[in-house]
């Protein structure tokens, strides 16, 4: 599909695209997907990891308190899986997105220029939503929004390349990412690891050590670059490790998710389409499992190591071809509509987690008194405030989709 003003035919997965309104409109798996992520999100896991701490020989609330709360350092567990899920269905959004402007005949021009706009826009309130609690601009790009912000340009440019050519980039960059925190001096003997915030067993041995906390190629650049800013104080490391320089293997995700999104535009049988994704998620969780398993590169959310975006991919792969089963495949879609009314204002939805939270239970908690979430014991307190808070803000997002009103950069 092209127009006389784009500079090239927009790729496909080696197909070419159904010319219908389904193929050009929204895909509501996806809105689904979008919608169960932020759910999650949002629901900040149902404060999970506070009561299992009640119930400690408990292997059920220990394993809940474990898929619901990031891992540490070395793994994964289901809430790792939020923003790579997220960045990756920023791609899948892309191929879709894309493919409408050509139709509606918009020069790839005003294209590029509405991309540069939206990253800058993430960028600016990722900055904003961390600055909150701060008494002056909190300059700091590791969150999910400047993430993508910092990459959506990039993306952009590679939605005109045929999709090899975007294969080729993205296991490109994870090599090249691979490479640069090889060649990164480890610390030495004896090194000071709580100076960075690495105490406690944080830190790796042997090869691994490449991907350390707050010893690696990239936290170094964080302690020049985000000096550049005005700050209180020195930067001196990211207590939760999470880097800057994570954007560029990030894009690798978010081209696997561009790549999963022409898949699905393209004329290929559905059943065939849901196929392809669930080889390609056992093949990417194989291949990452292989990479840390035998010592070339540890599985590392924090710092995005190209076989976490690996592995991540292949979770992400499969998540999208459930959802994509279980709604376009079988046009069954009644299920999922608390999930579309969440995944359709994703971005209303991300920042009232982050701004309405705290408002929300303040004041159940002034108009019902102190213990008003103290059901159905004390002891599942964060447990009921979460859910109310949840539901508060879901209602919030059905009075927007009730209205029509949807939030967009």
């Amino acid at each position: 599909m092209s127009t006389a003003t784009d500079p090239v035919p927009l790729a496909t997965s080696a197909a070419e695209p159904v010319s219908t309104a389904k193929s050009l409109g929204r895909l509501r798996s996806l809105d689904a997907y979008r919608g169960f992520v932020m759910l999650l999100m949002a629901s900040e896991g149902f404060g999970i990891t506070r009561v299992a701490k009640h119930f400690k020989e408990s292997p059920v609330w220990q394993q809940l308190a474990y898929q619901t709360d990031h891992v540490q350092w070395v793994g994964c567990s289901l809430w790792d899986l939020i923003q790579p899920s997220f960045m990756f269905m920023v791609g899948v959004a892309l191929a879709f997105s894309i493919a409408s402007r050509v139709a509606k005949g918009q020069s790839f021009t005003r294209m590029l220029l509405h991309a540069a706009f939206r990253a800058l826009a993430l960028v600016w309130l990722g900055i904003f939503l961390r600055s909150v609690s701060h008494i002056q601009t909190n300059f700091t790009f590791e969150d999910v929004l400047t993430q993508i912000g910092l990459g959506y340009v990039f993306l952009f440019l590679l939605v005109w390349t045929k999709p090899r050519t975007q294969a080729i980039v993205a296991f490109g960059i994870l090599i090249a990412y691979w490479a640069a925190f090889a060649a990164w001096t480890v610390p030495p003997a004896g090194f000071d690891y709580a100076s960075v915030g690495a105490n406690g067993g944080l830190y790796l041995q042997g090869f691994a050590a490449h991907w350390g906390k707050n010893t690696n190629i990239a936290a170094a650049f964080d302690r020049w670059f985000l000096n550049l800013f005005p700050r209180l104080e020195e930067f001196k490391y990211n207590g939760g490790g999470y880097l800057t320089l994570s954007f560029i293997p990030s894009l690798a995700t978010m081209i696997f998710g561009l790549l999963a999104g022409q898949l699905l535009r393209s004329s290929r049988p559905a059943g065939l389409k849901v196929a392809i994704l669930v080889l390609a998620g056992l093949l990417c969780l194989g291949a990452g499992w292989a990479l840390d398993a035998f010592g070339v590169c540890p599985i590392v959310k924090r710092i995005w190591t190209p076989s976490w975006v690996i592995f991540a991919g292949g979770w992400t792969c499969l998540l999208l071809a459930a959802f994509y089963a279980a709604i376009d495949l079988t046009g069954w879609t009644r299920w999922a509509f608390p999930l579309i009314v969440v995944g359709t204002n994703s971005i209303a939805m991300y920042c009232m987690a982050h701004l309405f939270d705290s408002f929300i239970r303040r004041s159940f908690t002034t108009h019902f008194g102190p213990h008003v979430f103290r059901f159905p014991a004390a002891e599942f307190e964060p447990i009921t405030a979460s859910a109310v808070t949840l539901i508060v803000l879901w209602l919030l997002c059905l009075w927007l989709y009730r209205k029509r009103v949807f939030i967009r950069i």
